[in-house]
């Protein structure tokens, strides 16, 4: 029951941070109103977030590599904490850019090593299912956080969505230093990998790059498609949305239950399934009954993409697992940039359908990188199995 607290904390934290990285999306008139400054430089908080996590994750992860993981988590929600009391608080605009670095700085050490953390307090033959949870947090944010953030800041103020963000964060810290392991971070079973392969790893980044990328050409611009496209009016956008959040929640669960049965198959068919989506939008957006399935569907693949993702890093990571989680954040943020940028460019000059059809192309490239790496590599591939098998024999709880 202590390994499960600490996983709930772990997910609620990641809950914390998913939020408050987005919050300023359905609260940007508000802050830019009561800080007086314009609505481009408020959304530079979402984007620099990101961009800072995407650059420091890697190098972060290294630096803190030997602090034991019950005083670098419950330090870094201590931080998260802090920082976020700080933008409830800040009185300017370059006040709460600050306190936004500080948590991003935060954040970008937590998912990394949360997840390998989460994986290590369970038999190594649930690892994938335990890191998943992790994940979880991050999904609700997206699908009830931002919302109920949003919400809470219409009705009230944007700061005192960020307190509660704030208190929230302080009781995930409580929990973590009082429940989580003091231990060397090597100790674990899963600070190592079950069959490391820089190769493969190396074709692991490059696939979430792709294949995040393509789904985020279109997700960026999902409004536009869905009323330019399929001809749907302003107000039916937040009920599909909350389809899409509904099969994001439902493809989770799915994929936690799956993904110790094999992630690389689970991988292989996340990515077939986002293709599948994007191709339908492309090809049938201007009727609302597919483009309706094709978001759905959507939903429901990309979180078992990201939790075979994390579970495949768990299997072919070269070195240390914190690190190479590290690495696959950072590649999935460079997706999500990229996409966005992808899309940004293509719609002036194709039109918003045409970035289902960029998307599809993207995903499709992550299919190929898979079945290339795949055939490279069978020898290397049976033996890692074999070798996976051996570890997966070992004790330990299970979630």
């Amino acid at each position: 029951m202590r390994a499960v607290a600490a996983v709930v904390a772990l997910a609620v934290a990641a809950f914390c941070f998913g939020t408050t990285e987005s919050l300023p999306v359905g609260l940007l008139p508000l802050i830019a109103g009561d800080l007086a400054a314009s609505t481009s430089a408020v959304g530079l908080l979402v984007t620099g977030y990101g961009l800072t996590v995407a650059v420091v994750s890697v190098p972060l992860t290294k630096v803190t590599g030997r602090i034991p993981r019950r005083y670098l988590l419950s330090g870094l929600l201590a931080v998260f904490a802090a920082a976020t009391c700080v933008s409830a608080a800040a009185t300017g605009y370059w006040v709460l850019l600050a306190a936004r670095v500080v948590t991003a700085l935060s954040q970008a050490v937590f998912w990394p090593v949360a997840v390998v953390a989460a994986a290590g307090l369970f038999s190594p033959r649930v690892r994938g299912r335990a890191a998943s949870f992790v994940f979880a947090g991050g999904s609700l944010a997206v699908v009830l956080g931002v919302p109920l953030g949003t919400w809470l800041g219409q009705q009230t103020s944007w700061r005192v969505a960020f307190w509660v963000l704030g208190g929230v964060g302080m009781v995930a810290f409580a929990v973590i230093a009082v429940l989580l392991p003091t231990s060397d971070p090597g100790d674990s079973h899963a600070a190592t990998a079950t069959a490391p392969d820089a190769r493969r790893f190396r074709a692991l980044l490059a696939v979430i790059a792709f294949g995040v990328g393509g789904v985020f050409t279109f997700l960026t611009y999902v409004t536009a498609f869905v009323t330019e496209v399929s001809g749907f009016s302003e107000a039916a956008i937040s009920p599909l949305l909350m389809a899409n959040g509904v099969a994001d929640v439902i493809g989770l669960a799915c994929s936690a239950a799956l993904v110790d049965r094999g992630p690389r198959a689970l991988l292989a068919a996340a990515a077939g399934m986002l293709t599948t989506a994007l191709l339908g939008l492309y090809a049938f957006g201007p009727r609302p009954a597919m483009t309706v399935a094709m978001v759905v569907l959507l939903g429901f693949a990309l979180p078992c993409l990201a939790t075979a993702m994390q579970a495949r890093v768990l299997e072919v990571a070269p070195g240390s697992t914190d690190v190479a989680s590290a690495a696959a954040s950072a590649a999935f943020n460079v997706g999500i940039g990229g996409g966005a940028l992808l899309g940004g460019l293509l719609l002036p000059w194709l039109g918003v359908r045409t970035v289902a059809l960029a998307g599809a192309v993207s995903v499709a490239c992550a299919l190929a990188v898979l079945a290339a790496e795949r055939a490279g590599g069978r020898t290397g591939g049976r033996a890692g199995g074999r070798a996976a098998d051996q570890v997966r024999e070992g004790g330990g709880a299970v979630l």
